[in-house]
């Protein structure tokens, strides 16, 4: 039988457990995978404390994102079979050696891809180019300024809007944060001190926030008029109160990015941007760079890492 990391209550890394479990039953518009790696992230560290938007029963096993081989398919599944390499995205259920997603959320991994990369992509890189274009409407020649990015999530913002040919600046708490990320093509990086006159040398047209508190309204002060101030998440546990009188008067914008809800009901506008990211990365334009790799029963540590902003870059778990 299957064996997963089960949370057994809200009082977060305490209750997690390696267990067995029986194999997870498939409905007709779902995939059953035997999950190789699964992908980790923030909100992996807040569904286990109780504190994320949806919130399954106990137990339950945590992990948004897999890749693997697939076992079985339901009856309204055509677009992969049996034993296809597929990457797929869930709401929990991934730190398991069996789970099932939905078909809409459900890719066939192509062979340049790596079982690695493709349990670190969905999540970040979904939530990024969703956030860019969908949301922001970055266009080439724009600045682009990412929060936390030396992040997953902030990771795959660098990449991709350089891509999409802006020039980023990246802010990272720390000076090796701040070495990573201009490695990941950065055209600057700079540190969260005196955020709103460190950026307004740069003439900001986009901010991508993954991290919330004090940093959000610093940063939405230096936005040019017609700015966007995506909000993708508060990894710094503080949600921001900005003053409605700020958007008047720059006339700028906050926009929310909610990519969980966005490729339930857009799939087919989702399933585009994400073969776009596949194809950037077959091309080597974007490189889903794997920080450290655990093993499944190292999971508790590889979301503690997460908890105290240790982590640099995408952690994975090998399941298989």
């Amino acid at each position: 039988m299957p064996k997963a990391i089960l949370c057994n209550s809200n009082e977060g890394l305490s209750s997690l457990r390696l267990e067995t479990i029986s194999s997870p039953q498939v409905k007709a518009d779902e995939v059953r995978i035997a999950v190789r790696y699964a992908g980790v992230n923030f909100p992996d560290t807040l569904i286990i404390q109780g504190k994320y938007q949806f919130q399954p029963e106990y137990p339950f096993s945590p992990g948004q994102e897999v890749s693997g081989e697939v076992l079985e398919v339901g009856n309204d599944v055509t677009h992969v079979k049996e034993g296809d390499f597929v990457l797929a995205s869930m709401t929990w259920g991934g730190y398991a050696e069996e789970t099932v997603a939905h078909k809409d959320n459900t890719y066939l991994l192509p062979p340049v891809v790596s079982f690695e990369q493709g349990a670190a992509l969905l999540e970040t890189y979904g939530t990024a180019i969703h956030a860019l274009k969908d949301r922001g409407s970055l266009t080439a020649g724009e600045t682009l300024v990412v929060l936390g990015a030396s992040g997953g999530t902030g990771s795959a913002a660098v990449q991709l809007g350089k891509v999409m040919g802006a020039k980023v600046v990246a802010v990272c708490s720390t000076a090796a944060k701040r070495e990573a990320v201009l490695s990941n093509g950065a055209d600057a990086a700079i540190g969260y001190d005196d955020l709103k006159n460190q950026l307004k040398q740069f003439k900001v047209d986009v901010i991508f926030d993954p991290v919330g508190g004090d940093a959000s309204e610093q940063a939405f002060r230096a936005l040019r008029p017609n700015g966007r101030h995506l909000v993708v998440g508060f990894a710094s546990g503080k949600i921001p109160t900005i003053p409605f009188n700020l958007p008047l008067l720059k006339s700028a914008s906050v926009v929310g990015v909610f990519w969980g809800s966005f490729w339930r009901t857009n799939p087919l506008a989702n399933r585009s941007n994400i073969n776009m990211v596949l194809k950037w990365l077959a091309q080597k334009e974007i490189d889903v760079a794997i920080s450290q790799t655990m093993d499944l029963k190292e999971a508790k540590h590889a979301l503690e890492i997460l908890m105290t902003r240790e982590a640099i870059g995408k952690t994975v778990l090998k399941v298989r």
